[in-house]
């Protein structure tokens, strides 16, 4: 039976949960963190990343994982950037004609690429994790060889894409309104279309999805698609907000960061169940931990520690066993409170 929509799991309110807490202890203990700017500077921070971790909700709810997402921001935001320049040099004067041309190139080349790594995955029955990882050097090794190890730089003359990159909207940033929206976006896609639910179908069980006629690979292709989109999307943002892109760390551990704002927004690890919602509110969360720890003093360095044992307990929440015993830890304690009654 096909789900009509992403099931609701209890779990999934810890995100929203836990988003409303620490917007407390930030308030509580940093006038600086609860002040609008500092909010929107988060919105903002995170929007990079949690564009990414909206396509990969797509993914990951198939039962699918990409790896390489960090190294084609890189790449991707590297030929955007020399499109640009190139489509300048031949139409000097006409910033905004290049300008969508060059998005053009880069929603291209990340749509393409998606479809490699689902033609892979779903043709060669490559495994995911491997194929990407694969894809993950690939993408490095070219931006780190078409721009020498060094930086891609926009020509100068070219301001329309740095004002697009820092820009702002109702006093929101650009980025920012343009994750929103894409959020919501995707959450019609996934829960009130019969592509949403198709995907839902693959990743809760693909020999039951291909039994009711769902074509399994074209579904896990399109969200790799889908994913290809967002990051071009990423990388172009990115790009423009820095008026360049740096070969060696540019999207650097952002596959992490999508990795764990998927998981802690309560979408599966193992596929079938997950939100858009959920996903922001990730998003967001880790964006705040950062902001905090910043303003706490904590170094840098440690920054990934938290994130990563962020992802282990967010996983280990979703696991049964884990439930199965807190269950029993919670009705070991009621039996013994009766009994002292």
């Amino acid at each position: 039976m096909i789900p009509t929509r992403s099931r609701f799991n209890p779990a999934s309110v810890a995100p929203y949960a836990a988003l409303l807490i620490l917007l407390a202890i930030g308030a509580l203990t940093s006038d600086h963190f609860r002040q609008v700017r500092n909010l929107l500077n988060i919105t903002r921070q995170v929007s990079y990343t949690g564009i990414i971790a909206l396509g990969m909700t797509f993914v990951i709810i198939a039962g699918g994982i990409d790896l390489s997402v960090g190294s084609a921001v890189a790449f991707i935001g590297g030929v955007i950037i020399m499109s640009l320049n190139r489509f300048f040099e031949t139409h000097p004067g006409q910033e905004t004609l290049c300008f969508f041309l060059a998005l053009g190139v880069g929603l291209a080349l990340g749509l393409a690429s998606g479809v490699v790594s689902g033609f892979l995955i779903t043709k060669f029955n490559m495994a995911a994790f491997i194929a990407t990882l694969g894809f993950m050097g690939i993408f490095r090794s070219l931006a780190l060889y078409t721009g020498n190890g060094g930086e891609f730089r926009v020509a100068g003359g070219i301001s329309v894409f740095r004002k697009f990159g820092t820009g702002m909207v109702l006093d929101v940033p650009i980025p920012s309104w343009i994750f929103f929206i894409l959020a919501a976006l995707f959450g019609v896609v996934l829960n009130w279309t019969k592509f949403g639910r198709y995907v839902c179908a693959v990743g809760s069980n693909e020999k039951v999805a291909a039994y009711a006629a769902v074509r399994v690979g074209r579904v896990r292709t399109l969200t790799y698609v889908i994913l290809g989109g967002t990051v071009a999307l990423s990388a172009f943002l990115l790009a423009g907000r820095m008026n360049s892109i740096n070969s060696t760390n540019a999207g650097s551990l952002y596959e992490l960061d999508s990795i764990a704002a998927v998981a802690i927004g309560g979408t599966s690890m193992a596929g079938g169940v997950g939100s858009m919602a959920g996903t922001v509110a990730g998003a967001l969360i880790l964006g705040m931990i950062n902001n905090m720890l910043n303003m706490w003093g904590v170094s840098a360095y440690l920054q990934g520690t938290v994130k990563g044992l962020i992802i282990v307990l967010a996983v280990l929440i979703q696991r049964p066993e884990f439930q199965d015993m807190v269950k029993s830890g919670v009705m070991r304690g009621v039996d013994g409170a009766r009994g002292e009654k």
